[in-house]
């Protein structure tokens, strides 16, 4: 059960990169919630980062489907969010709070994901291999 309910926190969370990296593709700096004029550099820079968010959400979507399998990929993408959200903190230090909705992302990046990082790290320690081999065919099946 616990595999299944895992499951969906990794899609539920894999869907936040894939729309907001989409998004900073797309609309580069003037679709964040406090519309910037970017120069060419920093909307170039933005845009590229972008990938790379979008790219980790489509990692932790593969994931999710083979928990245990693939649980290095999984939780190396979760690691670089907490660390992600450590580089917005040096920001805070560096210039100012931004805009609530990334205060938000804070709290989810250094609260939330490191505690994904261990239920996940609990559910699938010893992956597969410690796994009866009936139970590797009910995790197949599901």
């Amino acid at each position: 059960m616990s595999v299944q309910i895992l499951r969906v926190v990794l899609i539920v969370l894999s869907l936040i990169p894939l729309a907001t990296g989409l998004n900073g593709i797309v609309q580069g700096p003037p679709g964040l919630p406090e519309p910037t004029t970017a120069t060419a550099t920093l909307d170039s820079e933005y845009r590229f980062v972008n990938v790379f968010w979008l790219g980790a959400g489509g990692v932790l979507f593969w994931s999710a489907w083979q928990v245990v399998e693939r649980a290095a990929a999984a939780r190396f993408v979760l690691v670089l969010a907490a660390l992600g959200g450590l580089a917005r903190l040096w920001s805070v230090v560096q210039t100012d709070w931004p805009h609530p909705i990334f205060i938000g992302t804070i709290v989810l990046e250094l609260v939330v994901v490191p505690a994904v990082i261990w239920w996940h790290w609990r559910v699938t320690r010893g992956g597969a291999r410690r796994l009866s081999p009936v139970a590797q065919l009910q995790q197949q099946g599901s």
